[in-house]
């Protein structure tokens, strides 16, 4: 059989963004914050060191054909470094919470925050 090559068009992109916009399905609308600074992998299922925050539901919205964005604030419980941030497809619960998908994951360097500081998080996600 000969090697097949495949691209992924930018209908099929905006297709999957639809079907993610569908209210039937567990919207990935939920932030939530964590003091983790190990770097991201694929099979991450939650974010390394989630913080007592709830999870806070963002607003979602369509921000081109090819694009989700997530946008949210959090307000910090009291002092720490904030180092990792991730989008979930569920509130979860406890404290620290867990439960959810975790969609997508981000990690930087320190970012300290103190009690009743507001952290505004962005998460685009783009098809390419």
């Amino acid at each position: 059989m000969p090697q097949l090559s495949s691209i992924f068009t930018q209908k099929g992109e905006e297709f999957c963004v639809d079907k993610l916009l569908e209210t039937s399905q567990n919207l990935p609308k939920y932030i939530g914050q964590g003091t983790g600074g190990t770097a991201g992998a694929k099979g991450d299922i939650n974010l390394q060191t989630p913080a007592t925050e709830a999870r806070v539901t963002g607003t979602l919205t369509e921000g081109a054909a090819d694009k989700i964005q997530v946008v949210g604030v959090i307000v910090a419980d009291g002092s720490k470094i904030i180092k990792e941030f991730g989008l979930f497809d569920a509130p979860g619960s406890g404290s620290p919470p867990s439960g959810g998908n975790l969609i997508c994951r981000y990690t930087w360097t320190d970012f300290p925050v103190e009690a009743t500081d507001e952290v505004e998080y962005t998460c685009t996600l783009e098809f390419q």
